[in-house]
């Protein structure tokens, strides 16, 4: 176990988070706990942003209610402060701010929203309607109270990431958002705190979700088929949809600079973003491709 003095420090109110941290000088991490390696890798990233400006790296974790839904698994969250301050030490880490409920939110559920768009209900928001706006609020209050040069946020969560860059440009946020690469498994399947609901042969079969971004890639990188969007998404669903023990949500194709599905004629790097039930747990996964349609001469 880390010592206790490797551990960053916890900070619980906004007051004390602005007086230990002043505008502009720190790499803000936001999380829900339950932190894992994907999490170190955008805390690893953060310190190296941090110390090129003399920064400080604070990492939140809060369970933001706002961005569940009625029959989503906020009561059962996996909660364990301890273990993730384990998790951070010796990362560089400066500080965790954990604040509860009440200190977000003390008037009840801010009843000021930030709103997702058109964007906000496909997709994820399809599925978790109203997601997307908890998540933006939550996200904007923490980027107002931290005040950081840069947050930090994973490339698996891609629609969020896309939401929370175009949040921050459209509401002129003067704090640099960056994505980090999705951390994978050894065996491909992309690391989230809802692994650890997984059992045995849930957690071999979730590898689908990975193996559907592979078909994908190959079929639309086939120099003999130069498949439109369509067909490569057929060769994605062909894969989640032959695994017993997943249950496809949603498997799209989209433009990365708007996130809306591509039409067969679309030319250029798209992103197939796909989202399943394997067992208790759903999962989402994304990676990019080229698409290239039409025969070759």
């Amino acid at each position: 176990m880390p010592a206790a003095s490797d551990r960053p420090e916890v900070i619980t109110s906004i007051a004390a988070l602005r007086e230990r941290f002043p505008a502009g000088t720190t790499a803000l991490v936001p999380t829900m706990g339950a932190l894992h390696a994907g999490h170190v890798a955008l805390v690893d990233h953060a310190a190296a942003l941090a110390g090129e400006t003399g920064g400080e790296v604070v990492v939140s974790i809060f369970v933001n209610p706002l961005q569940f839904g009625p029959n989503e698994d906020l009561a059962r969250y996996p909660r364990d402060l301890d273990a993730d301050l384990d998790t951070l030490a010796g990362h560089g880490v400066a500080a965790v701010f954990h604040p509860d409920v009440e200190e977000m939110y003390p008037a009840g559920p801010s009843q000021t929203r930030v709103t997702a768009g058109e964007v906000g209900g496909l997709w994820e928001g399809a599925s978790r309607p109203g997601h997307f706006d908890g998540m933006l609020t939550v996200v904007a209050k923490l980027l107002g109270i931290v005040r950081p040069a840069v947050a930090v946020f994973g490339q698996k969560d891609a629609q969020q990431l896309f939401l929370v860059e175009r949040m921050v440009r459209d509401l002129d946020i003067p704090s640099r958002i960056v994505g980090v690469d999705t951390v994978r498994a050894d065996d491909g399947l992309a690391l989230s705190s809802r692994n650890r609901y997984l059992g045995d042969d849930e957690r071999i079969a979730a590898r689908v979700l990975s193996a559907a971004l592979a078909a994908a890639r190959a079929t639309a990188a086939d120099p003999a088929l130069r498949p439109a969007a369509s067909a490569v998404r057929a060769a994605a669903e062909a894969v989640i949809t032959a695994e017993p023990l997943a249950a496809l949500d949603y498997l799209g194709i989209v433009d990365p600079a708007t996130f809306l599905p591509v039409d067969d004629d679309f030319r250029g790097e798209a992103r197939v973003i796909i989202a399943a039930k394997v067992g208790p747990a759903r999962l989402i996964d994304n990676g990019t491709l080229e698409l290239r349609p039409g025969t070759t001469a």
